[in-house]
C-alpha cells in the first residue's frame, strides 16, 4: 500500500492570484446555438441546475450543443468551500423532495441514453444527501428505461450507510473525484479527507462489483509528475476503473492560482502511464472534466464485458 504523504498548509495571504496567460493550447468556446438554447430553457422551466453552468466548465457549449449536461441536484449552494471551485457556498436551502421527479422528466424530454448526476455537499444532511441520488437515479429508470445512469458524488464523509442507500439503486458509474494528489489536499480541498474518498471508491466496488468506478484529476495546482504517477497508483490500489485528467482553470482571481500550464504531450504521457497501470478507460486533455465523453465510456465499456463473457 502507497504512504500516506503529508499536507500541505498553505497561508492564503501569501498566495499570488495573478491569472497567467492560457497557452494557444487551451481555447474555450463560447456557448451558443439552437440546441443550447433549447436545454437551458428546459432546465429554466423544471427549476433544475447543472454542473455546467454553476461550475463554468469549458466543454459547456460542445456538450450542450449536442444535448447533454451534467444535472446538480441538492440545490447550488455547497457546505464546503474548496479553492478550485466556482459554485456557491454557505449555508444551502431545505432538501427539495420533488426534485428528483423533474430531474428525470428532463432526462425523458431530452431522450438521453446516458445521464450524469452531481451534487454540491450537504454536510448538513446526516447522510450527506444519499437518499436524493438513489430517488433521482430511480425515477430515471423508470421514465425513461435503457437509460443508463452515473453519479458523481460528495465524500459523504466516508459514511458507508450513505453509499449503500446510492448503491442500492445500482448506477451503471460510480464517480468520486480525488482533485488533486494528497499532499495538497489541505490547500485546494480544506473540508475534505483522503480516507473519506477511499472509503467511497473501495466501498463501491464491494457493494456492487459490477460498478464502474471512476475518478477525476486537476493538473497545475503545484503537483509534480511524479506525484501524479504516485496518486494513480494510488487509485489503481482501490480498482478505479476510469481515470479523467484535465488542466485547472482559475475561475476567478479568488480562487486558487494555476501554477502551470500541462503541456499536450504531458496529458498524453499521463493518459500512456494510466493505461499501463491498468486503467480500463483514462481521457487526459487539458479541457477533460468529470462527464466528458461519459456516454462513449460506459457503451465502450459495457460493450467490452459483454464481449468478455462470451
Amino acid at each position: 500500500m502507497s504512504k500516506a504523504p503529508t499536507r500541505e498548509r498553505v497561508n492564503p495571504a501569501e498566495i499570488d492570484t495573478t491569472p497567467r496567460r492560457r497557452p494557444d493550447w487551451i481555447k474555450v468556446r463560447a456557448p451558443s446555438g439552437e440546441t443550447y438554447d433549447q436545454l437551458k430553457g428546459m432546465m429554466r422551466s423544471k427549476e433544475l441546475h447543472t454542473v455546467c453552468e454553476e461550475a463554468g466548465c469549458p466543454n459547456m457549449g460542445e456538450c450542450w450543443g449536442s444535448g447533454t449536461a451534467t444535472f446538480l441536484i441538492l440545490g447550488d449552494v455547497c457546505t464546503r468551500r474548496c479553492g478550485f471551485c466556482d459554485i456557491k457556498h454557505g449555508r444551502p436551502g431545505a432538501i427539495d423532495a420533488e426534485e428528483p421527479e423533474r430531474v428525470a422528466q428532463a432526462v425523458k424530454a431530452m431522450g438521453l441514453r446516458h445521464a450524469v448526476i452531481t451534487s454540491v455537499d450537504r454536510d448538513d444532511d446526516n447522510l450527506g444527501g444519499a437518499r436524493i441520488f438513489a430517488a433521482v437515479i430511480r425515477r430515471i429508470r423508470a421514465l425513461q428505461p435503457g437509460c443508463s445512469v452515473e453519479v458523481l458524488i460528495p465524500d459523504l464523509r466516508g459514511d458507508p450507510e450513505a453509499l449503500k442507500i446510492v448503491m442500492d439503486a445500482h448506477p451503471e458509474i460510480l464517480n468520486h473525484n480525488l482533485e488533486t494528489v494528497p499532499r495538497l489536499f489541505a490547500r485546494v480541498q480544506p473540508s475534505d479527507r483522503l480516507e473519506w474518498s477511499r472509503a467511497v471508491l473501495t466501498g463501491a466496488k464491494e457493494l456492487d462489483n459490477e460498478v464502474l468506478t471512476k475518478s477525476g484529476l486537476m493538473v497545475g495546482l503545484g503537483e509534480t509528475m511524479d506525484e501524479l504517477r504516485e496518486v494513480m497508483r494510488l487509485l489503481r490500489e482501490w480498482n478505479v476503473d476510469i481515470l479523467t485528467i484535465g488542466q485547472y482553470l482559475q475561475p476567478s482571481r479568488k480562487h486558487l492560482p494555476i501554477e502551470r500550464y500541462y503541456t499536450l504531450e504531458e496529458f498524453a504521457e499521463l493518459k500512456r502511464f494510466g493505461l499501463e497501470i491498468g486503467f480500463r478507460w483514462v481521457e487526459s486533455l487539458p479541457l477533460v472534466r468529470s462527464s466528458y465523453h461519459a456516454a462513449a465510456q460506459v457503451r465502450a465499456l459495457s460493450s467490452m464485458h459483454r464481449n468478455a463473457e462470451n
